[in-house]
């Protein structure tokens, strides 16, 4: 019963961070409307929580290569250091816009992003 009980606490805390996933759709569907609306956008919390979910999708990418580099794999690209990057907000937006509009709705922002910034920085050989 107390495996029960401790497998049951492990998945009510893991399952608020599973449905916090954010699809490409909703992050765009966010954006146009702050956008649509650039005064009350400063004050918004949907301004906070994009910032939020690209700096976690960041996040998340560049563990993922460390961890590649870890175990002696070629990592996925190679991005120059962190907070060197010159891409603005505009070119997320972008690069989320070229995803068909079926496959939006269940990307996730992570993987959009993930797919971006291997596009753009391939590691030289």
């Amino acid at each position: 019963m107390r495996k029960v009980l401790v497998g049951l606490a492990g998945f009510v805390i893991v399952m608020p961070v599973m449905a916090q996933a954010m699809t490409v759709a909703e992050f765009l569907s966010k954006a146009d409307a702050l956008k649509a609306n650039p005064l009350l956008a400063m004050t918004s919390s949907d301004l906070t929580l994009l910032r939020k979910e690209i700096a976690t999708a960041s996040d998340a990418y560049r563990g993922a290569i460390d961890k590649q580099v870890a175990v002696g794999k070629r990592p996925s690209s190679c991005p120059p250091p962190k907070g060197t990057a010159k891409i603005g907000s505009d070119d997320i937006i972008a690069e989320f816009r070229k995803i068909p509009v079926a496959k939006g709705g269940k990307t996730s922002v992570n993987a959009a992003f993930a797919a971006f910034m291997t596009r753009r920085y391939p590691c030289k050989a």
